[in-house]
């Protein structure tokens, strides 16, 4: 027994006496069509359990509706809630996600994207790890016409869309915080060798030098990404005389291996130690001692990024590149509420 031929637009629009465009545009929630006719669509696609027909669709608009998102680390919990966020504001549109991730491996990163053109994806969101002296790699990918907007780690000399946050900004925040809580002797876990963990700890010394505080070089220890790491960093910061009374962290990751490091001294948080990170992740209020933090509004890079890259697909007389920088928030909750330590 032979199987069933599949529907096609033209059946439904045959059975419904409309037109295959109209079809097209209800099935894809796009262009100019009254509710009443999109709805006798959709009613009608679902009765004949209608199919899109992806490679028909790809040779009439030479697009694959697929697009690429090349992450770092695909377990961090800022990068999938930045995944989560693009993949809600292209699925309304038709597209679908392919995501990938690198390791933080700046050639590892090269691969997978040449992976995903050959796949033919649409267009590109990247957090790249790429150096600055290795910028060439993204006017390879504009040279075969591949649209691309970058998040999160702007770099020097692309000329590309970029979404990301003020991260001078977050380090500032968080500092001043720290010392409108009353610390005095402020130290930073610091991220790794990227520009936006520079931006973070260049915001925290201008934080100080306005304040006309100074502290000593071994207040800034380096602590990566992670909870593990920020755990050693931490414990390395307490053998520092004298001890730090608060800590502006990296991320929120770090922020929760340093608290655990604080812990296991018999020190308590924020008594002791005030703690701040950056991310506002979505357990941060869940903690035992509830961690303040910068929001860096991660939904919104998602969405904003996959915005700006449909923009540029679907543009017919060129794209002109935008960067699009989101204040931070500062959310504060028990790791840093000592205030009424100010006067004692």
């Amino acid at each position: 027994m032979l199987p069933a031929m599949a529907v096609t637009m033209l059946d439904i629009a045959k059975h419904l006496k409309v037109s295959v465009v109209t079809v097209s545009k209800a099935l894809r929630n796009q262009g100019k069509i009254s509710a009443a006719t999109r709805k006798r669509v959709l009613k009608r696609a679902k009765e004949v359990n209608y199919q899109t027909n992806w490679v028909a669709r790809s040779l009439v608009t030479r697009r694959t509706y697929t697009i690429g998102l090349l992450l770092p680390d695909f377990t961090h919990p800022f990068f999938s809630e930045v995944a989560k966020a693009v993949a809600e504001a292209v699925r309304p549109r038709g597209y679908h996600l392919i995501i990938t991730y690198f390791e933080e491996d700046a050639a590892l990163e090269r691969s997978e994207a040449e992976s995903l053109m050959a796949r033919q994806v649409d267009g590109l969101i990247v957090a790249s790890a790429q150096p600055a002296d290795r910028a060439d790699f993204f006017e390879g990918i504009r040279k075969r016409k591949v649209p691309f907007v970058l998040i999160d780690r702007p770099i020097a000399g692309v000329h590309a869309s970029f979404v990301g946050v003020d991260n001078e900004a977050i380090g500032r925040l968080a500092t001043n915080h720290l010392i409108a809580q009353g610390c005095r002797r402020i130290a930073h876990l610091r991220g790794p060798g990227l520009g936006i963990a520079a931006d973070r700890l260049t915001g925290y010394r201008r934080a100080l030098e306005e304040c006309s505080m100074t502290m000593p070089p071994a207040y800034v220890v380096e602590a990566r990404y992670r909870d593990q790491s920020g755990y050693k960093a931490m414990r390395k910061l307490l053998r520092v005389r004298p001890i730090p009374d608060g800590v502006f962290c990296y991320n929120d990751p770090v922020a929760i291996g340093a608290m655990q490091a604080i812990l296991e001294a018999g020190l308590r948080v924020p008594q002791d130690v005030a703690v701040v990170g950056a991310g506002n992740v979505h357990y941060s209020d869940l903690l035992a001692v509830p961690l303040s933090t910068v929001d860096q509004s991660t939904r919104q890079i998602g969405t904003r990024a996959a915005e700006l890259l449909l923009a540029q697909i679907e543009s017919k007389h060129g794209f002109r590149p935008r960067k699009i920088l989101i204040e931070p928030r500062l959310v504060t909750r028990q790791s840093t509420q000592r205030v009424e330590n100010v006067n004692s």
